[in-house]
């Protein structure tokens, strides 16, 4: 006893030690699921019937025609590499039997009396697991994970016949066999499994039995047990774990966040447009747009008229004096030229930096002392919308109006256009040439 408890022993470890190399050179597998503390080792027992009926026996069943079950017990450790791919290493004890030789006439008291006794000292075998129910669609964590075993193992076995012609008492006998096996685990929480599985056995002999034959024997293994997985307390089993179902549930909600982003970005759009509307209506008609209207709710006469700003300003009759020639010197253009290099608003906005008033009050003092007249012409770059750089080009050019008529200059002198992105006078397609579109154009006369 103390020997076969011995060879057991060494049996495992060498499983064991093969089931940890396959699972290092498949390190790389893994790595997608490190990071989300799946728990991948596991420990099973079990008890079942064991039989020499198989589902794949000729008619007369083999050797022996009728099936006599006894008890079996079987262990196992599982490494769990993908979700749905496994590696674990088969522990097996237990007595195989059957009775009736097919070799004595049927029906007689001769085949009746006998039947055969194989005791599997030790069995272990290395077999891979091909988990199923992780290709769900719909849920990350299977309740029910039906499976798939193949593998190939080594056994130690002493078969006794009794009654039996041509059967012989083998003695303690060792060879390969090849375990097929397929059931189905109940997940009973994150770290226990019920385990219910079927697994045959076929033998590289045909005298497992007891009685040697030239098709090589089988034998079966039902079984029920309990499999326990280890981990950190909170993680799940990587065996249950469906990713076609985890990335599903990624993607809609990231549709939904995005959904929702969406949703937020047209609401402000919408708000964005109603308050341009607000800004750029006149509700006391005087001329001037409220975004500028320094005076609002102003009221007009046949005495009073508005200037650039809105304010009241007294109506100067009109005097009819004889034309004189407008005489334009270069260092009025000069003037011009350098408010035009100085003049910067704030990025998508009508709104002067301050830096750019000193030029331009250079240029409102030019118009009061020479009464010249002002064309101011707003141009923008293709980027964004035509509509929107429509109306930024306007406003820009109002806002520049806006601020010379402040400084004293005669509104109805200055005239004040947007162009938006319709005239270009360098390329779009470089970042130079979009700044050099981006400008407002002064032109006396």
């Amino acid at each position: 006893m103390k020997k076969t408890f011995k060879q057991f022993i060494i049996a495992g470890s060498l499983l064991g030690c093969s089931a940890g190399a396959y699972a290092q050179t498949t390190a790389s597998d893994t790595a997608l699921f490190e990071k989300k503390d799946f728990r991948t080792w596991s420990l099973g027992l079990n008890a079942g019937a064991l039989s020499h009926y198989t589902p794949f026996n000729s008619s007369t069943n083999g050797d022996f025609k009728k099936t006599q079950l006894d008890w079996g017990y079987g262990a196992y450790i599982k490494k769990q590499i993908l979700p749905g791919f496994g590696l674990q290493a088969n522990f097996l004890m237990g007595h195989v039997k059957g009775e009736k030789a097919n070799i004595l006439a049927s029906p007689s008291a001769a085949q009746d009396a006998s039947d055969f006794n194989t005791r599997i000292e030790w069995s272990g075998d290395l077999s891979a697991n091909f988990t199923i129910a992780n290709m769900s669609l719909n849920h990350k964590r299977s309740l029910l994970s039906p499976y798939l075993t193949a593998g190939a193992g080594y056994m130690s076995y002493n078969a006794q016949t009794y009654n039996t012609p041509s059967g012989q008492n083998t003695g303690y006998q060792r060879n390969w066999f090849i375990p097929v096996g397929a059931g189905f685990k109940l997940g009973v929480s994150r770290a226990v499994n019920i385990d219910l599985g079927y697994t045959v056995g076929f033998m590289k002999t045909g005298n497992f039995n007891g009685v040697a034959s030239a098709m090589n024997d089988r034998f079966s293994y039902a079984h029920a047990g309990i499999e326990i997985a280890f981990g950190k307390r909170k993680a799940s089993q990587l065996q249950n774990f469906s990713p076609i179902a985890a990335l599903r549930e990624a993607n809609a909600a990231e549709s939904a966040a995005l959904r929702s982003r969406l949703a937020a970005a047209e609401q402000q759009r919408l708000a964005d447009q109603q308050q341009y509307a607000r800004d750029m209506a006149d509700e006391d008609n005087d001329g001037v747009a409220n975004k500028f209207d320094k005076c609002p709710g102003t009221v007009l006469n046949d005495s009073t008229q508005a200037d650039g700003s809105g304010c009241v300003i007294k109506r100067i009759a009109p005097v009819v004096t004889e034309k004189v020639k407008v005489i334009v010197t270069d260092e009025d253009r000069k003037v011009v030229d350098e408010a035009i290099h100085n003049l910067e608003f704030d990025l998508g906005k009508a709104t002067i930096r301050g830096r750019s008033f000193a030029t331009l009050n250079k240029v409102a003092a030019l118009l009061v002392q020479k009464n010249f007249s002002l064309k101011l012409a707003g141009h923008t770059d293709n980027t964004g919308s035509a509509e929107l750089n429509m109306r930024l080009s306007k406003d820009r050019a109002e806002a520049v109006k806006a601020y010379l008529v402040g400084q004293g200059a005669n509104a109805s002198r200055i005239e004040a256009t947007g162009y938006g992105q319709a005239q270009p006078i360098a390329s779009n397609k470089t970042a130079a040439g979009r700044q050099q579109n981006r400008r407002v154009e002064f032109t006396l006369y």
